[in-house]
């Protein structure tokens, strides 16, 4: 197969870092200015700037060994390669053109002197050569200008059975039966994923039926019949998928929870409800942690005037609007005699930004991250590995509705994590499907 020329974009390495190791025995260039642009952004406090200073010595690295404008092999351990696997190997250069053919605008220049960097490659090279970008408005540009494009799809993942709907499977009647008396059933054959939440219909009569999760017992698995309080801190689940919800959301043999769903399902509200439940009324976690994507885990907010939670109010009112609903439903805040800026205070509710995460280990506590379809792997691997003893994570999100320009419903943390730990007795994973914030807002989620 002949040898590529991959042009990289500064994004494709914010992203991943090693991506230049993916590329087998294919040449990389990357334009000098997306070495500008991991300068400016190796100071960033977040995920961004460790990202960024990450990528900056995976380059030196192999710069270490030769001439990046004549080229050097890439490979993983920095020693030198035997004779016979150089010719399988790809090389790395650092592109600096010395022209400039097309339109600069002011607001877009990098962007633009990376599409001049793959122009002149392609004009100086027999090999095809393709620009790897996670930006679709450079891919389209790109595509105008006659470069062939290419997204950075390494972490993408098959999201088909993350949406499905709730399984169903039926069964017979006497089955049925046995299975609300016993609390459990044994399945043959099955393909479900461990923690799978079904729906037991009666084959005779489908207005019979039972819900369960497929669990795993001393090696053992089987379906076993869910139970959930009728009431959890003043919520009632108002559909099969809400109880489901519920049910992963107080195990506490599950230490991640997965749960996308539609605007207005109830994931937010539902998630909530369980944290307070489980930190206040069952004293199971010492503190309830919420964080929500904004847009960025490494955005800078210290431009805006006051604290943190000043800070952070436009991004946290979908929070606080829905905390101060259930303390008031739930009849908490008479109980407890405070509001939940008083249990903020106490710190048995803490609302945070993600930025300032990394390093922690969070012990004990009950931690909610919403709008996670927003963040990257990376992001999301740092939030997780975060976690102490006895502590659970849920993370909430819909993949249809991304605001990060960089990743797509496949590419999304959300969506790799929970691919790549479907499978495992920590893990659960539920989507939920039916609105219930109303007609009018399920109408636009199912149709706009």
């Amino acid at each position: 197969m002949a040898k590529k020329n991959y042009v990289f974009d500064t994004n494709v390495l914010i992203h991943d870092p090693k991506s230049i190791y993916r590329f087998e025995d294919n040449d990389i260039y990357i334009p000098i200015y997306v070495i500008e642009e991991l300068d400016g952004l190796k100071n960033d406090p977040g995920e961004r700037g460790r990202l960024a200073r990450e990528a900056s010595r995976i380059i030196d690295g192999i710069r270490s060994r030769g001439s990046l404008i004549d080229g050097i092999i890439i490979h993983e351990n920095n020693e030198y390669l035997p004779e016979m696997d150089v010719a399988r190997s790809g090389n790395l250069f650092i592109y600096a053109p010395t022209n400039l053919e097309i339109t600069i605008s002011a607001k877009d220049t990098i962007d633009s002197h990376i599409l001049q960097s793959a122009i002149n490659i392609k004009k100086n090279s027999d090999n095809r050569t393709i620009l790897v970008t996670m930006d679709l408005n450079v891919r389209i540009r790109a595509e105008a200008l006659g470069i062939q494009v290419a997204p950075y799809e390494f972490q993408s993942v098959d999201i088909t059975n993350l949406e499905n709907k709730v399984k169903t499977i039926d069964v017979s009647l006497m089955e049925l039966n046995d299975f609300h008396r016993e609390k459990e059933i044994e399945l043959q054959d099955t393909d479900l994923n461990l923690n799978a939440s079904v729906i037991l219909r009666a084959e005779e009569n489908h207005k019979q039926s039972g819900l369960a999760r497929y669990k795993e017992y001393n090696g053992k698995r089987s379906l076993g019949k869910i139970n959930v309080p009728s009431n959890v801190f003043g919520i009632k689940s108002r559909n099969v998928g809400q109880s489901f919800a519920l049910d992963l959301l107080l195990d506490e043999s599950i230490n991640l929870v997965t749960i996308m769903g539609l605007a207005g399902s109830g994931k937010t509200l539902i998630t909530l409800a369980a944290g307070l439940y489980q930190v206040l009324e069952k004293s199971a976690y010492s503190k309830l942690v919420v964080s929500r994507s904004i847009v960025s885990m490494g955005k800078d907010i210290g431009f805006l005037p006051g604290s943190i939670e000043e800070k952070l109010d436009p991004w946290m009112k979908p929070i606080h609007d829905n905390l101060d609903y259930l303390m008031m439903s739930s009849g908490a805040n008479k109980k407890y005699g405070k509001s939940y800026e008083d249990l903020c205070e106490q710190r048995l509710i803490e609302i945070e930004p993600l930025t300032y995460i990394r390093g922690r280990s969070i012990p004990n506590q009950f931690i909610i991250i919403d709008e996670a379809q927003n963040l990257n792997l990376h992001e999301v691997k740092t939030i997780i590995t975060r976690c102490g003893e006895n502590t659970k994570i849920v993370l909430i999100g819909d993949i249809n509705q991304i605001d990060n320009p960089y990743i797509s419903s496949t590419s999304n943390g959300l969506s790799v994590i929970t691919k790549k730990l479907i499978n495992h007795p920590l893990v659960a994973h539920l989507a939920l499907e039916k609105g219930e914030r109303s007609d009018l807002a399920t109408l636009a989620a199912d149709i706009l």
